[in-house]
């Protein structure tokens, strides 16, 4: 800490609390922030209906794989424009608040595929809708309005502090035994898999919000990218969303998706408002009533998101049913009989209960 401090004091204006405009208005940043939030978070919800529907359909009339269609492709772009989106916005917002904003995409999305999939409106999709768009109201509100401006020297003196070290070293020691019980006592459960999940996204929150705000001031003509922390902070953004998307892949591939997706937004956003508050100090000087109300705002997102996420039917394409004789009873045929296309038991209730009582004659 003392090469640290020497160090600052020989730069002029190099104090790691030093702003690059002091006349720049603090609500402004604030809400330039929130809006560029909000517009990634609906272009993703956009893009992933798009690349829903384009499944879906290229499924259906047998054509060819997703990955030839334009309208994939662009859904791709939008969701690439959105994470950029939400990638600036952590330059201008604080990270406690910018993470728990992810609930507009959540609530974004179920309205596209009311209005444009023709899923089913459930009541407790207007409940949900509801309490997350009170839950945001409440978050926007009574969240920190401070806007300091990410600078080089400021992310590795609070990389060097001691509540820092010892957040990180709490986490790795958590990290390796929930990996030690997911990997080699096989215990496949879904908070397991997602805590990971959450603690990787907790660095990936320190490290995106680092790098934006150093490009930030880079582009404001303060330069930062001359500074190694910079480089280190882009190893680590890399790193922790890769591993972060390996392990919620996995989670989509063992666990329903109306299980992962409330679990995972709330573990995300907790584990993003703890990193700010750990790393970044944002909830410093904010007074109980706001930090009380801003948990409530959290709260009531939660809420609203499960609320959406319970239940919701997954659209899946038309699946072609093959009978194996083999699995007929009192038949031991190899040949695989596929019914007509023309027939009324083509992919049916019959065909599909066929097939389930002879797995189960079978297994008996």
């Amino acid at each position: 800490m003392a090469n640290l401090s020497s160090g600052i004091a020989l730069l002029p204006n190099a104090s790691p609390f030093h702003h690059s405009d002091m006349r720049e208005n603090p609500l402004r940043t604030y809400l330039v922030g929130i809006i560029i939030s909000i517009c990634g978070n609906v272009l993703i919800s956009i893009s992933l209906n798009i690349q829903k529907y384009t499944h879906v359909r290229q499924a259906q009339r047998g054509l060819k794989p997703y990955y030839t269609s334009w309208l994939w492709w662009c859904g791709v772009l939008l969701m690439g424009v959105g994470e950029l989106g939400n990638f600036t916005a952590y330059g201008f917002a604080p990270a406690s608040l910018i993470a728990p904003l992810g609930c507009v995409a959540v609530i974004g999305g179920a309205i596209i595929s009311v209005a444009f999939l023709k899923e089913t409106l459930r009541a407790t999709d207007i409940v949900g809708g509801a309490l997350t768009i009170t839950g945001t109201y409440v978050l926007v509100t009574f969240a920190p309005h401070n806007s300091t401006h990410i600078t080089a020297l400021l992310v590795q003196y609070y990389a060097m502090s001691l509540t820092f070290i010892i957040y990180l070293f709490v986490e790795v020691l958590i990290f390796c035994v929930l990996l030690y019980l997911y990997k080699t006592r096989k215990l496949k459960h879904v908070v397991v898999v997602l805590l990971m999940v959450a603690l990787l996204a907790s660095m990936t929150v320190i490290s995106v919000k680092a790098v934006s705000g150093m490009i930030t001031e880079s582009i404001k003509g303060n330069l930062q990218l001359l500074y190694p922390i910079f480089y280190v902070m882009l190893v680590v953004m890399v790193v922790s969303c890769a591993f972060q998307i390996k392990f919620l892949n996995q989670a989509m591939k063992m666990f329903d998706a109306t299980e992962v997706v409330p679990i995972n937004f709330v573990f995300f956003t907790a584990s993003a408002i703890v990193a700010g508050i750990v790393f970044y100090q944002e909830f410093e000087g904010l007074a109980p009533l706001n930090i009380c109300m801003f948990l409530l705002g959290c709260l009531l997102s939660f809420l609203g998101v499960f609320l959406i996420a319970r239940n919701r039917t997954q659209i899946k394409p038309q699946d072609h049913t093959f009978i194996t004789m083999d699995k007929v009873p009192g038949r031991r045929y190899t040949e695989t009989v596929q019914p007509e296309a023309s027939t009324s038991t083509y992919g049916s209730l019959a065909a599909r209960l066929m097939c389930s009582s002879a797995g189960q004659s079978d297994d008996g």
